[in-house]
């Protein structure tokens, strides 16, 4: 019989879509050869778990039961010589080996490997990580701008993807924590008009905290009238880049009529599995697009986005709202479902 001193503390599990729950797991003395274990403080959620939860995130990139948590950041235990560190770690385990690795794109490794996806996530009391995979941090970077580093490397990785020019025009759809990072990151590339096209009046604030030079509402995520800017007119379709970052299909319908012949459209949002977008095809053909869709993010993006926050060039933690201890996991999703005001990243807060 297991005795107390076996069992971790309360980790958050999807046992099936629909079925969550806090659970103690029985736990090893020591991390595997290759491992760190690190002590998790900050797990952020986002709408991916929501559609791990609901069970409508495709098949292929789930394995049930999963403990929740791809968005992290903690402190490493034991005998590691990061011990005390404050660290953030990659969720993307790719075997190194194949040609998509070889080649750099580690987002696309033939073996899809992911905390919080295939693998348990870090909404727990511990979780033993492969070393390689573990980025310190300096002491100046605080736990809430950490939180945001896998959310911000995927943002990094489409935003270098796109091709931001200085001087550009770019126009994001959407306004919930990947837009706004959006806006964030977008900065870094100096282009002149930073535009964000939302739902919700309430985000206004969050998004000239992160940049934006303009905020507007209308069919940025749902569909409806044409959309209408602070001074009363209606945004001119002609962005250099449109950046889709809502996860919804109105919203990527929205973004290829607001792109200028030659530009560029960027996919970023995550709508549901097996939702589509029509597109006209001679449009795309004599308007000259170029469609992008971008998925997750490569290690080298990851470590741009450390980088960053170690030079103190990138302070995400400004988007950070709502904050809940593990024990009111179910608040938080509440929360991430539709609190009222403003919404940026909803956190757990472990141990």
């Amino acid at each position: 019989m297991m005795a107390p001193d076996d069992l971790d503390g309360p980790s958050l599990i999807v046992s099936a879509p629909g079925v969550v729950r806090l659970e103690r797991r029985a736990v090893a003395a020591d991390p595997a050869e290759g491992y760190v274990r690190v002590q998790p403080d900050l797990v952020g959620l986002c709408g991916t778990d929501l559609e791990i939860i609901d069970g409508t995130i495709d098949p292929a990139y789930i394995r049930y039961p999963v403990v929740l948590g791809h968005e992290w950041t903690g402190i490493v235990t034991g005998r590691s010589p990061l011990a005390g560190r404050r660290v953030v770690v990659e969720g993307i385990i790719c075997c190194g080996h194949c040609e998509r690795c070889a080649a750099g794109q580690t987002n696309l490794c033939e073996t899809y490997d992911e905390i919080g996806f295939t693998r348990d996530g870090a909404a727990a009391s511990q979780i033993d990580v492969p070393a390689a995979l573990v980025h310190a941090l300096d002491d100046n970077v605080a736990a809430d701008d950490a939180v945001l580093t896998e959310p911000a490397a995927v943002v990094y990785r489409a935003l270098a993807r796109a091709g931001v020019a200085p001087g550009s025009r770019v126009l994001v759809i959407g306004d919930g924590t990947i837009a706004l990072l959006v806006v964030m990151l977008a900065r870094h590339w100096s282009p002149a008009e930073i535009a964000m096209l939302g739902q919700r009046g309430e985000q206004a604030g969050l998004a000239t905290a992160a940049g934006a030079t303009s905020f507007s509402t209308g069919a940025g995520g749902s569909g409806g009238s044409p959309p209408r800017a602070a001074g009363g007119a209606a945004d001119p379709a002609d962005y250099d880049l449109v950046v889709e970052a809502a996860g919804a299909t109105a919203a990527g319908q929205t973004a290829l009529t607001k792109i200028r012949r030659g530009g560029t459209v960027l996919l970023l949002g995550l709508p549901p599995h097996g939702e589509s977008i029509a597109l006209a095809a001679d449009d795309a053909v004599n308007n000259d697009l170029t469609l992008l869709g971008s998925f997750s993010y490569t290690q080298a993006a990851w470590r741009a986005v450390v980088t960053l926050l170690n030079a103190g060039q990138f302070r995400p933690g400004t988007l950070i709202t709502h904050r809940y201890p593990l024990a009111r996991w179910d608040g938080a999703v509440a929360a991430l479902r539709g609190a009222p005001g403003p919404r940026g990243k909803v956190l757990l807060q472990i141990g």
